[in-house]
């Protein structure tokens, strides 16, 4: 997690106030002022929750981070989490995860929620990948609609330069704002970490260690355009 423990997030704790289970660590919900949400906290609410069992308050704590002050966010959870196959498609996920990795997680999860689609539930799994001991490789990372939005700009640079006419409409159809295939996020992860690797080797200052999800992080702010 090198690099990324201390992006952090702004929500208001009052506003999840019909939100069960809560996670432990973080602030009560009667807290009525803006507070701060980091990685390294949610990794920590995550494992805190995980060590118990407590599925639905792991998932919480990532949606929770994921959401931040947007306005619908505690609604949408709270149908979400009313859903009777909560907590067993969450455990199921982490036991795929930690037995096959995370393309297998991401299968499990994938259609298994209503309401919870790829751009939150890979949330989850990226916080739960780093408290879970898995031999699989490459590590889960967050997917959503801002980064695929970036890679489907780079998707269409490059077909452009191999001659389809119609590149653009290949790249939106590869890298559409969402319902990801468990292939697509396979894929998505394998160029990460190919790209990270290939930054981290590059001379330009990059962390010596590849730090994929430091690449998601730049990608999603902005930090890192590999269309230039």
């Amino acid at each position: 997690m090198v690099g990324t423990g201390g992006h952090a997030v702004k929500y208001v704790p009052a506003q999840w106030a019909d939100i069960e289970p809560w996670p432990h660590l973080f602030p009560t919900q009667r807290h009525g002022t803006a507070a701060m949400v980091s990685r390294a906290q949610v990794v920590a609410a995550v494992g805190a929750a995980v060590e118990r069992q407590e599925w639905s308050e792991a998932l919480v704590a990532s949606y929770v981070w994921g959401q931040g002050r947007i306005g619908y966010g505690p609604h949408r959870l709270k149908e979400i989490l009313k859903g009777q196959t909560i907590d067993r498609a969450v455990a199921q996920a982490a036991k795929a995860l930690r037995e096959d990795g995370a393309v297998a997680a991401y299968r499990t999860m994938n259609g298994a929620v209503k309401g919870l689609g790829p751009a939150f539930f890979t949330k989850f799994l990226y916080f739960l990948a780093l408290v879970t001991d898995s031999s699989e490789a490459p590590r889960a990372l967050i997917l959503d609609q801002r980064v695929a939005r970036v890679l489907r700009l780079h998707a269409a640079r490059i077909e452009a330069g191999i001659g389809p006419t119609s590149a653009e409409a290949i790249a939106a159809w590869t890298w559409s704002d969402g319902g990801w295939t468990p292939h697509r996020y396979d894929v998505y992860l394998r160029w990460m970490n190919t790209a990270a690797g290939q930054l981290a080797s590059a001379g330009i200052g990059w962390p010596d260690s590849p730090s994929p999800d430091l690449l998601e992080l730049a990608l999603f702010n902005g930090a890192w355009d590999p269309t230039t």
